[in-house]
């Protein structure tokens, strides 16, 4: 038996997928000509209570894109030491947008408002301009970690004191509303932008929705088109992302589960030195000996996974992993 566990990216659409992909309606996006990506721009602004929203090929892309629309050259953001934006998109916040990142240490790459504030600059020509605060959820490197709806707001109201923008990186937002219980409608109140990824958690094959308002997406279509993103018949993709919106998000809860199981039996080994605390659908353990010794023996036994540090593993669950598949991880354990 083969088990994919390397990520949540890995797996591939459904029937139901393929079929509704089949059967799209379609025309020039770049146009605005396609019907069924609209749809899908529509559908999901209007989960997330938000005016408008602009499909592109991937998360990066999205945030690199919201980064890009909520600042200007010589600012500043604020995100956690461990963002995704700042970790693995390549150096794209300078590159892009010619902007520097302050880093912060939160608690699993969770930040509060009292951790923000005190870095935001002053207004002095030595200090670049804190222009936006960046949120990630869940956090990757936190082993996905969530923010509740609790943790966001103060932050959002410390934003708007300030004059700031904020952005989240909704990478996984979906897990970590299977998570917390909280709704997506309530985000639309709380940020300036929102990235939400459909090829991780959701299933979908390609695609990321940057949600925001009507003024910063008509700009966010300009980037696009710099940045290459523009494409043509793309309703073929973006009906798969319709589908899993449709099909795979309250399913989501069962990923979660699979993961508490193989975190729980990764606790009993003596191989195994700490399990980081599950939430959702990333398990992050340490192990006694090298990782990588450790890789090569589940791959050995059929489990893929990856190194996150030279002592650390990561495991993430996902639609491609059934419960027999569940099974056979534990007592390959």
């Amino acid at each position: 038996m083969t088990v994919d566990l390397r990520s949540d990216t890995v797996t591939k659409p459904t029937p139901g997928m393929l079929e509704a992909m089949w059967s799209a309606k379609v025309g020039d996006d770049v146009f605005g000509e396609d019907e069924t990506v609209n749809a899908l721009e529509e559908k999901a602004a209007a989960m997330f209570g938000i005016e408008a929203a602009i499909y592109c090929p991937s998360g990066t892309m999205t945030n690199q894109i919201a980064i890009k629309c909520f600042t200007q050259p010589l600012d500043e953001l604020i995100a956690d030491q461990t963002a995704h934006v700042y970790r693995y998109e390549g150096g794209g916040i300078a590159f892009n947008s010619g902007v520097s990142t302050r880093l912060l240490n939160g608690y699993r790459g969770i930040l509060t408002p009292e951790m923000i504030e005190p870095e935001i600059n002053d207004d002095n020509i030595h200090y670049p301009h804190t222009s936006l605060v960046v949120l990630e959820n869940t956090v990757n490197k936190g082993g996905g970690s969530c923010y509740t709806l609790e943790h966001i707001k103060p932050i959002a109201a410390l934003c708007k004191a300030k004059g700031l923008k904020l952005h989240l990186d909704g990478a996984r937002v979906f897990n970590a509303l299977a998570h917390t219980g909280d709704k997506p409608a309530d985000y639309g109140n709380c940020f300036d932008g929102i990235s939400v990824c459909l090829s991780k958690g959701l299933g979908a094959p390609v695609g990321s929705v940057l949600l925001a308002d009507k003024a910063t997406i008509k700009y966010a279509r300009r980037i696009r088109k710099v940045l290459g993103g523009g494409m043509r018949q793309a309703g073929f993709l973006a009906a798969a992302g319709i589908y899993a919106l449709d099909h795979h998000v309250e399913r989501l809860k069962i990923d979660h589960k699979h993961a508490q199981i193989m975190a729980e039996e990764l606790g009993k080994q003596s191989w195994v030195t700490n399990v980081v605390p599950v939430e959702t659908n990333i398990i992050l353990f340490d192990t006694v000996e090298p990782a990588e010794i450790v890789l090569a023996r589940l791959e050995a036994k059929g489990i893929k996974a990856n190194s996150t540090d030279t002592h650390r593993i990561r495991f993430v669950t996902h639609l491609d992993v059934h419960p027999e598949q569940v099974e056979y991880v534990v007592k390959s354990l």
